[in-house]
């Protein structure tokens, strides 16, 4: 078999014979870098990084969800606050009327016997439908029941104006509260937005770094030789 061969080189042109010896050379070279190489084990330095990286990642995928979760607590609290702002401007646009009304002098005469009871009952009475109605609060309703700060004995218009006041400063103090505690959520998703950017980064970092690692020698080699040219040329 060996002298056919020799035979049929022999028989070819030079400049034929060195074609089929360097396109035999390419071929075999193509194969070799085609063939599945298993990969190294990593080293106890590059499987920590592996590791830490894989934790950043799991970290900051938490870290998502809680940004997200602190941003819609944020925007329901501003909901509730433009909510306590409508409710007291409800509340002063009622005790505005009343106080208008209150304006008027009554007319002083005798009262009659047991009107003043009728008069307590009354107060009493529209009390604790604004605290049903969550327009001022049990301490308010309490201070009214036990007549601290309030006269059962006054005319009804006078009450209601008395009790229109209490809840407008109810309806206040509930929007200041709605501010303070909007503010406090958006603190709350302004940091955990920022401990979000962070680990965000340092995973990003992390990955980079895990993902890099050293290539085998032949590798290197060929890399080396396309990339300074030194593949014997075709020509």
């Amino acid at each position: 078999m060996e002298t056919a061969l020799e035979s049929f080189f022999v028989s070819l042109p030079l400049a034929v014979a060195l074609w089929l010896f360097l396109l035999l050379a390419i071929a075999i070279a193509v194969v070799t870098m085609a063939v599945p190489r298993r990969a190294a084990a990593p080293s106890p330095a590059e499987a920590e990084s592996i590791r830490y990286a894989e934790e950043v990642s799991v970290a900051a995928t938490r870290a998502a969800a809680t940004a997200a979760r602190t941003r819609a607590e944020w925007e329901a609290a501003q909901r509730d606050v433009d909510a306590a702002w409508e409710a007291f401007e409800a509340a002063d646009q009622a005790a505005r009327r009343a106080t208008r009304a209150a304006a008027y002098p009554l007319m002083s005469r005798r009262r009659k016997p047991g009107e003043n009871a009728v008069r307590q009952r009354y107060l009493h009475h529209a009390a604790t439908a604004a605290c049903r109605n969550r327009e001022i609060s049990i301490a308010q309703l309490n201070d009214v029941l036990a007549h601290r700060g309030w006269n059962p004995r006054l005319h009804p218009v006078v009450q209601e104006f008395h009790l229109r006041h209490a809840i407008r400063a109810h309806r206040l103090a509930e929007y200041r509260a709605a501010q303070d505690h909007e503010r406090a959520l958006w603190e709350t998703a302004e940091k955990a937005a920022d401990a979000l950017r962070s680990l965000r980064a340092e995973a990003t970092i992390a990955l980079a770094r895990a993902a890099t690692r050293p290539q085998p020698a032949d590798e290197h080699w060929f890399a080396d030789q396309w990339s300074t040219g030194e593949v014997p040329a075709t020509a």
